[in-house]
């Protein structure tokens, strides 16, 4: 699917993805495109927010991604932390190493102070997704894990920004943890395709991190629905693995060398 018909498709399925194995997977799902997150900062490496990676690290997980979906799916690669708040050219350097690595578009959080910087990347040839609601790199000036966009003022100031997005040429935007309602008002607004998660069922399309949705990440959130017991799947699987070979029925003569 080209990415010019997201939005009358009205229907966009995005999952993360951040290895090779899942990647490979992936690619034979009916999920439409995938998110390199800078999530991989807490989901693979253990960290409790998103600030600790680094381009370099992003750029290793884009490529395993890219080897995996072995040319399957659109690729979104995050930018993370501070990596787009530097200098022009050390900004353009980190996209070009994403780029390189695999993915096809790259996404930012924010949109205030960003403007110029978004419009001169897609004039770069670069397409750029937006990102706004909760933006989790800047987890400490909202103040936390939250909701955003329940105050007129706040709601008012998303609005504004999606709109700013869209003129400096971003071809689709996140929304993530805002009302619905707000969701749907932005939605309505924009002539790009939004891209949901804990936004409603307004946006024209959904994401969600796939450890959450694979019941594999070992939390709940009121926005996730797990869709797989993955986590009882996986000991049920290890367990089974411990007690053959306990028992001397792993591995069989069928299963050896002679």
């Amino acid at each position: 699917m080209k990415i010019q018909d997201w939005k009358k498709n009205n229907s966009i399925v995005m999952t993360t993805c951040y290895e090779a194995w899942s990647a490979r997977i992936l690619a034979d799902s009916a999920v439409d495109a995938v998110l390199v997150g800078d999530s991989a900062a807490m989901v693979v490496h253990g960290h409790n927010s998103t600030l600790p990676i680094d381009v370099a690290t992003m750029a290793q997980h884009v490529a395993a991604v890219s080897r995996g979906l072995n040319g399957k799916k659109f690729i979104v690669g995050d930018m993370p932390f501070m990596s787009f708040r530097k200098e022009l050219t050390d900004v353009m350097t980190s996209v070009e190493v994403l780029m390189k690595a695999g993915a096809h578009s790259i996404k930012l959080e924010g949109a205030r102070g960003n403007e110029a910087l978004v419009k001169h990347i897609v004039q770069s040839g670069v397409p750029v997704m937006g990102h706004l609601g909760l933006t989790p790199q800047s987890v400490h000036g909202l103040g936390g894990y939250r909701v955003q966009g329940r105050s007129k003022e706040v709601a008012d100031q998303l609005i504004e920004d999606a709109l700013i997005l869209q003129e400096q040429g971003c071809f689709a935007l996140v929304l993530e943890c805002v009302p619905s309602q707000l969701a749907q008002q932005i939605t309505e607004k924009l002539a790009i395709p939004t891209i949901g998660i804990g936004a409603g069922p307004h946006c024209d399309g959904q994401i969600l991190v796939l450890h959450d949705l694979l019941g594999l990440s070992g939390q709940r959130y009121k926005f996730v629905r797990p869709f797989a017991q993955g986590e009882e799947w996986m000991k049920q699987a290890l367990n089974t693995y411990a007690s053959s070979v306990k028992s001397k029925d792993f591995p069989s003569i069928k299963e050896s060398f002679e």
